[in-house]
């Protein structure tokens, strides 16, 4: 952002904006538009303030250089009025900062923006800002509106906003996707047109960061936490709801937009209902028949209007992936060993194998299909591909046996850009129970001509899978050649090793992600031979520990293969090459939050894409040496 922003700021206004807001800077979407307008300086010697555009033009200080001291709950503020006053028209006089609001007798608070009517006295939006690294206070903010009988409560650290709306005299919290404009009322924010271009250039302006998991939360605050329902089930009614309206609203006139809040909770929820009956029967492979939302009218009208001004279909996915991984049920997850695999491991795994537009691609624990999409923006970048939706519903497979999974798989690849996607809800281990539907498609496909589901033929094979529990059962033990071999406790894990073996075809590519302990436990090494004699180690790239945090410490590593083609057989004997690596700057904390990169425009630090690149280059260099089991790097 600070190369994108024309800035008029001195120069040393601008360090000391820049370091009192340090990491948040480049989070800050209202800096964008309002930079400019800030007048930041320096009244005393070491003292920087801030001129107020309230009513009062009420300056505050800001930065404090002899004490360290900054205030960037101040720039949010300033920057927040700024917005008030150029996009919704509202003039200074109305706007005032730090006004009294009584709780009861003895109990008072100064509330940081009161919005005034033309009367100068009725308090008509109450606002609280916050500094970007603090949350926003949902029931502060209810607690202020409740006290001073304000109609809409915003709150706004710069980087998210949250608008409640409380509509007396009913008693209940509500939501607004925008606050009216100074020439509007509450109910001409329901009368606007509603359309998908509004929608994408509310989108393409980002005032604020808004994800969908903050949304979430607050949700859970204001309703989904008491609603007497599940909330990942209801969300995602919705989520589809919406993906269906976004897809379906070019087809409509004026391309309205239908998932909206309606002023009556009541119509709001008919309307919502039939865009949901509608998305079933478009993707009919989610939901039962009789699904229905659960929400009541109200809470449900609560929930569209925080949901209503976020776009879905083509939304940055890392966004999407937060969400989903907050809805799923931390138990069900580390139950069964299954972790959101970080976007950051997925992306250098897809950029060393390399896909290409023909192959065929299959996660056999597909998790949130996140190596399925980036397989897909990959081939999509590699080949410029104008049709996306073709090459991904023909090569992209993906597998497991969580239905809360599959349904973040099967929503993340539409969100995405894949409308028929092939995402099944199936046990990869017992593939003799796989059903009817998944064997026909591989039939159709030619990636199966036995009709068992055992040994198939994708291409590639990518997965991290479930490292978590014994395999027990006999009637599935008995499948694997690998269990005679081991003759000790069958982890999940190592099952998925066969299987994943048997899954492609000679001569395909295989990445997992697994335990250390595989590649140097000295109990593991029959394991080791059984990978050695079904595949060429192509790689192997140990992970930071903090890679799966929180969930999990368990020391992991990427194992790159290369299956033996059916002429060369057992070749134990052979010495070949091996590509090791070790990532040694970790991109996530010890407690698992992820570590900004300060010089790369807030992405996340990592030394993993460096060594993706060296494994090509490497590959690269065998390839010339006459290797071709890196062929498939030969394009690059």
């Amino acid at each position: 952002m600070k190369e994108q922003i024309k800035i008029n700021l001195e120069n040393n206004s601008f360090a000391i904006l820049n370091k009192i807001l340090s990491d948040s800077f480049d989070k800050i979407p209202l800096l964008k538009e309002h930079i400019n307008k800030l007048k930041i300086y320096e009244r005393e010697k070491g003292k920087w303030y801030i001129e107020g555009n309230d009513a009062n033009n009420t300056e505050k200080i800001i930065f404090n250089s002899v004490t360290g001291k900054s205030n960037p709950e101040e720039i949010i503020r300033q920057l927040f009025i700024l917005e008030l006053i150029k996009n919704y028209n509202y003039q200074k006089e109305y706007i005032k900062i730090e006004q009294t609001v009584t709780f009861g007798i003895d109990e008072s608070k100064r509330a940081d923006i009161i919005v005034y009517l033309k009367d100068k006295i009725t308090p008509y939006i109450l606002i609280e800002t916050k500094a970007p690294s603090e949350k926003i206070n949902v029931q502060q903010l209810k607690s202020y509106l409740n006290a001073e009988g304000s109609p809409i409560g915003v709150g706004i650290n710069g980087m998210e906003r949250i608008i409640l709306y409380r509509p007396y005299p009913k008693q209940f919290d509500d939501t607004l996707p925008d606050i009216p404009r100074f020439d509007e009322d509450i109910e001409d924010v329901f009368k606007r047109d509603w359309t998908i271009e509004k929608l994408e250039e509310l989108d393409k302006k980002k005032n604020t960061n808004l994800s969908l998991r903050s949304i979430i939360e607050t949700l859970e605050e204001l309703v989904l936490a008491n609603s007497g329902v599940e909330s990942f089930n209801e969300i995602f009614k919705l989520i589809y709801a919406k993906l269906y309206d976004e897809v379906e609203s070019k087809n409509r006139e004026k391309h309205l937009l239908r998932f909206r809040k309606y002023k009556d909770p009541k119509n709001t929820y008919r309307i919502i209902s039939d865009l949901f009956e509608e998305a079933k029967d478009l993707w009919t492979d989610v939901f039962d028949k009789s699904d229905k939302i659960k929400l009541t009218a109200e809470h449900l009208s609560v929930c569209v209007g925080a949901l209503e001004g976020i776009k879905l279909f083509g939304a940055n996915l890392r966004i999407i992936d937060e969400a989903f991984e907050y809805l799923v049920p931390e138990v069900s997850k580390s139950k069964k060993g299954q972790f959101f695999t970080p976007r950051i491991v997925i992306d250098s795994i897809v950029t060393m194998l390399n896909p290409s537009k023909k192959e065929y691609v299959i996660d056999p624990a597909c998790g949130s299909a996140g190596f399925l999409v980036h397989t897909m923006n990959h081939v999509k970048n590699k080949y410029k591909l104008a049709d996306v939706r073709s090459y991904a519903s023909k090569y992209l497979w993906g597998i497991d046996f969580d239905e809360k999974s599959t349904k973040i798989s099967r929503a993340i690849m539409l969100i995405a850009g894949d409308g028929k996607s092939h995402i099944y809800r199936e046990n990869s281990i017992e593939y003799d129970k796989w059903s009817p539907k998944i064997s026909s498609d591989l039939i159709e496909e030619r990636i199966e001509e036995e009709g068992n589901n055992r040994d198939l033929k994708f291409n590639i094979l990518m997965s991290n899978p479930p490292f978590a529990g014994e395999i027990q059962e006999k009637s599935i033990l008995s499948k694997y050649s690998i269990v005679k071999e081991i003759k000790n406790s069958i982890g999940r894990h190592i099952l998925f090793i066969e299987r994943s073996l048997d899954l492609v075809r000679p001569g395909g590519r295989l990445a997992l992600i697994l335990p250390q302990g595989i590649f140097n436990n000295s109990g593991d090494q029959k394991i080791r031979k059984y990978i050695m004699k079904r595949a060429r180690i192509l790689g192997v790239v140990g992970l930071d520990v903090n890679t799966f945090k929180p969930h999990t410490g368990t020391k992991t590593s990427i194992l790159l293969l290369r299956k033996w083609d059916s002429d060369q057989g057992n070749t134990l004997s052979q010495d070949y090459p091996i590509f090791f690596a070790v990532s040694n700057l970790p991109f996530k904390d010890s407690s698992g939050n992820y570590i900004v990169n300060k010089d790369n425009d807030g992405g996340y630090q990592t030394d993993l894409i460096d060594i993706a690149s060296d494994f090509i280059n490497w590959g690269q260099e065998q390839l010339k040496k006459g290797d071709n089991h890196f062929e498939f790097l030969g394009d690059l």
